[in-house]
């Protein structure tokens, strides 16, 4: 197939950046898919030790003797691509996720509604769900953060005035009178828009899209802040005053998880806290299916140029 120079140097640099001790001496691309809307050009790339299919969008590099077949190697890069994606998508880490639950399910249902809507009253829809989920968050986060003064709380539905109280209380002090005015900002000016798009006849989709998102990013900012308060995890050490602070995990012998804020100049350690015990790494348990028909493997590929040197010298 036609390539580019600049697309062989691009694959060039990158079997340099990931396998620095292999040298490439020969690359051809050998096929071009669009998939879902992406483009994914596949290469067949020699080098002195290994030899890789290289695919792009975005780019990685698997070994031809764990994936002698082509086809199996770009399903298998389609799926782990889309994976990918999809968990970047989601905003929330694994611990934000399990400490207000509700908020971020009716966020991921807002998400599921935005990508399917296509008339008015469903983008009106991801506006509502996402009014939901921020309800939600105040009322969830009130189990973590408690209010001193309960005569004068809000009303359940007064999003703007929990998040007052709460923010009052999460960002205290002049210190962090910027942070504090960020997250305020950032909740007064996301409960606006989703309460427009809840009655917006001439809504579009990308309005739903950009509510769901900014309600995300809400959910993101706020759980990250009520956590540290939550942990306790002060800016400065108590006791010497440096900034030198780490955080460390213990695992006890029944397999619960605590963390602990410790200085690195005094060794100063706060009282441990417990957070989610749950892993957060992936296992697919999934059974592998043989696949079928027989393995693209091109023993002798029709020769081109050479190809290019990498852009960066080696380091002697």
């Amino acid at each position: 197939m036609k390539n580019a120079e600049h697309e062989r140097q691009e694959i060039v640099d990158y079997i340099y950046m990931h396998v620095p001790d292999e040298t490439v001496e020969h690359l051809e691309k050998v096929a071009s898919e669009k998939v879902l809307g992406r483009q994914i050009d596949i290469w067949d790339v020699h080098t002195n030790v290994e030899r890789w299919w290289v695919m792009s969008s975005p780019t990685n590099l698997y070994s031809q003797k764990q994936f002698p077949s082509m086809d199996v190697a770009i399903s298998f890069h389609i799926g782990l691509t889309a994976r990918v994606m999809e968990r970047h998508e989601r905003t929330a880490s694994n611990e934000q996720a399990e400490r207000f639950p509700i908020a971020w399910r009716k966020w991921e249902q807002a998400a599921e509604a935005a990508t399917e809507a296509d008339e008015a009253e469903e983008f009106q829809s991801v506006g509502m769900r996402c009014r939901e989920a921020l309800i939600s968050f105040v009322k969830e986060s009130t189990d973590i953060v408690k209010m001193e003064n309960k005569t004068t709380l809000p009303k359940a539905s007064d999003f703007n005035g929990w998040t007052d109280l709460i923010g009052n209380t999460i960002a205290a002090g002049s210190s962090a009178e910027r942070r504090r005015g960020y997250l305020k900002s950032i909740a007064k000016s996301t409960w606006e828009l989703v309460n427009w798009l809840t009655h917006a006849d001439s809504a579009t989709k990308f309005d739903a899209y950009f509510a769901y998102k900014a309600t995300g990013h809400v959910l993101s900012a706020w759980s990250l802040l009520i956590l540290r308060y939550e942990h306790g995890v002060p800016d400065r050490c108590p006791k010497c005053a440096s900034y030198r602070l780490s955080t460390e995990y213990v695992t006890t012998e029944e397999e619960r998880l605590f963390q602990m804020t410790v200085c690195e100049v005094c060794q100063w350690q706060s009282e441990p806290s417990e957070i989610s015990s749950h892993d957060s790494k992936f296992q697919d348990e999934q059974p592998q299916e043989k696949p079928e028909g027989d393995c693209v493997f091109v023993e002798v590929p029709l020769r081109g140029a050479n190809p290019p040197m990498p852009s960066k010298k080696r380091s002697k």
